[in-house]
């Protein structure tokens, strides 16, 4: 055994360690000034700040355009490079659980990812007019939402739920659930999360039974 290559390769390791939490903090710190500033006003060295780094590890960690992408991310699904909620951990189990478990639990998650995700899906949402990098992202995370709901229409129904129109369905619940709903039902106008989640809850169970104005 070649004694040089346990340190080498623990250094290597370490290394590797270092380098992607310095690109999480970055990751968080350009979440905490783009919800701050917006992305056309925030800046590299903004970042570096917040994130207590050289402007020049922020350059060299991603583009303004990716950062604001990974943010979004990071703070809605958990991690960068997951914009569903389907592909974390938490969305995996949730398909094991009961009708009534099941839609709590959708619910919940959901609401939490609108309560730390709506500020940077409005900043996502105005960057994507003007950079072509963004809103290729963007459309790329709104055909992910669309399979999402495809997919919980699909759940709802393995439940017991009976849908006549099963894509206007999922239109229905995206539009229920999304985060612009938070932002104007929570921070606009003052709701409690208590208050959301109940909401959206009656929303889901109402869309589940199908029943819709003039039927």
């Amino acid at each position: 055994m070649n004694v040089e290559s346990v340190p080498r390769a623990y250094r290597s390791t370490l290394r590797a360690q270092q380098a992607r939490e310095t690109r999480e903090r970055v990751i968080r710190a350009a979440g905490v000034v783009f919800s701050r500033q917006g992305f056309q006003a925030a800046t590299m060295p903004a970042i570096a700040r917040e994130a207590e780094v050289s402007t020049e590890t922020v350059k060299a960690t991603a583009s303004k355009a990716d950062l604001l992408i990974a943010a979004f991310e990071t703070v809605f699904a958990g991690a960068a490079g997951e914009e569903s909620l389907a592909d974390t951990p938490a969305g995996a189990t949730i398909t094991d659980l009961d009708a009534e478990d099941f839609v709590d639990a959708v619910v919940n998650a959901i609401a939490l990812a609108n309560a730390h995700g709506h500020a940077l899906w409005t900043v996502l949402l105005g960057a994507a007019l003007s950079d072509p990098a963004v809103d290729q992202a963007l459309q790329g995370i709104l055909a992910n939402r669309r399979a999402d709901y495809a997919r919980l229409v699909s759940e709802l129904e393995t439940r017991g739920a009976a849908f006549a129109d099963p894509a206007r369905a999922a239109a229905e619940l995206s539009f229920l659930l999304s985060p612009e709903g938070y932002q104007q039902l929570v921070v606009q106008s003052g709701w409690s999360h208590a208050d959301y989640v109940a909401w959206l809850r009656a929303g889901v169970a109402r869309i589940g039974a199908g029943d819709r104005p003039g039927r």
